[in-house]
C-alpha cells in the first residue's frame, strides 16, 4: 500500500484487514480482543495527555490511536462473525438519535440540566433499568476508581441522595478520619482498607461540592510533587548532597524552601 497525503476510514480499515492476513504482521493477526483491551485505556490517557499539553498534530496523532483500536476489535469481531465496523457507527449514531430525544423528538430541553436529564431517561429505558440500584450498577466497574465514585455520587445525587450543604459534607471526612484512626488503633488490616476506602469516597464527595474534579486534581498534584522534588534534587546538588543520605528534617527543609518560590 502506498502513502498518500489523505485517507480515509475505509484505508484505516483495509490496512487491518491486511496486517490481519495469514501473510501480514506476526503480530497484529494474533491479537485478541483480551490482548488489546488494555491499549484502549492506555490510547485513551495519552490523547488527553496531548489535549492538556496544548499540541493539536500531537491531539490529531493521539486521537488516531484511539480510533486504532476502535477498528481493531471491530476487525478481530468481524472475523468472529460478531459484528463489524458499519455496525459501530450504526450503534453510536442510534444511540445519539434516540438519547437526544429533545433534538430528534418530541422532548424539550433549554438548558444542559434538562438535556442530560433527557439523555438519563432514554439510556435507562433503553437498557430497561428499573431500580435506583440499577442506575448505580451501571456505572463501569473498570474506570479508575476516583473518577467511579464521583459518577456513582453524581448519579444519586439525581435522585435525590445527598448531602445537603457543604458544612455536612466536612463532618463526614472528619468522621471518616477518625473511624481510620479507630481502625488502625486496632490493628485489623481488613478493617483498614475498608475504612481508608470510605475516607476516600467521603474526599471525592468534597471534591464535587467544591467543584474539583477528583481524577484531575489528583492528577495535578502529583505533577505538582514531581515538579517540586525536581526542584529540591537540583538544590541538593547544587549544596553537593546525595539526597536519600539526607536526614527527614534536612529534606523537609529543603522542600518547604521550593514550596515557597
Amino acid at each position: 500500500m502506498e502513502l498518500k497525503e489523505k485517507y480515509t476510514i475505509d484505508d484505516l480499515i483495509a490496512i487491518l484487514k491486511r496486517l490481519r492476513e495469514p501473510d501480514g504482521c506476526p503480530w497484529d493477526r494474533v491479537q485478541t480482543h483480551q490482548s488489546i483491551k488494555k491499549s484502549m485505556i492506555e490510547e485513551t490517557y495519552e490523547a488527553i495527555d496531548a489535549l492538556d499539553f496544548g499540541d493539536d498534530k500531537a491531539f490529531a496523532n493521539e486521537l488516531g490511536d484511539v480510533l486504532l483500536q476502535v477498528v481493531f476489535h471491530a476487525e478481530i469481531a468481524s472475523e468472529r462473525g460478531a459484528f463489524d465496523f458499519s455496525d459501530v457507527v450504526t450503534e453510536i449514531c442510534t444511540k445519539l438519535i434516540t438519547r437526544h430525544t429533545h433534538v430528534f423528538g418530541e422532548d424539550s430541553a433549554g438548558n444542559e440540566a434538562e438535556a442530560l436529564a433527557n439523555w438519563e431517561k432514554n439510556k435507562k429505558k433503553e437498557k430497561q433499568i428499573d431500580t435506583y440500584t440499577g442506575v448505580l450498577q451501571d456505572v463501569p466497574k473498570y474506570l479508575p476508581a476516583l473518577m467511579r465514585a464521583e459518577k456513582i455520587q453524581k448519579k444519586a445525587r439525581g435522585f435525590g441522595f445527598d448531602w445537603d450543604n457543604m458544612d455536612d459534607v466536612y463532618k463526614k471526612v472528619y468522621e471518616e478520619i477518625d473511624e481510620i484512626k479507630e481502625a488502625q488503633s486496632e490493628g485489623n488490616e481488613e478493617h483498614i482498607r475498608e475504612e481508608y476506602g470510605d475516607l476516600l469516597f467521603s474526599v471525592v464527595n468534597l471534591g464535587r461540592f467544591l467543584g474539583a474534579d477528583s481524577e484531575t486534581s489528583l492528577s495535578a498534584a502529583s505533577n505538582k510533587f514531581i515538579s517540586r522534588f525536581e526542584k529540591l534534587e537540583k538544590k541538593a546538588v547544587e549544596m553537593g548532597k546525595d539526597i536519600s543520605k539526607m536526614s527527614l528534617s534536612e529534606l523537609d527543609e529543603l522542600w518547604n524552601c521550593v514550596k515557597s518560590r
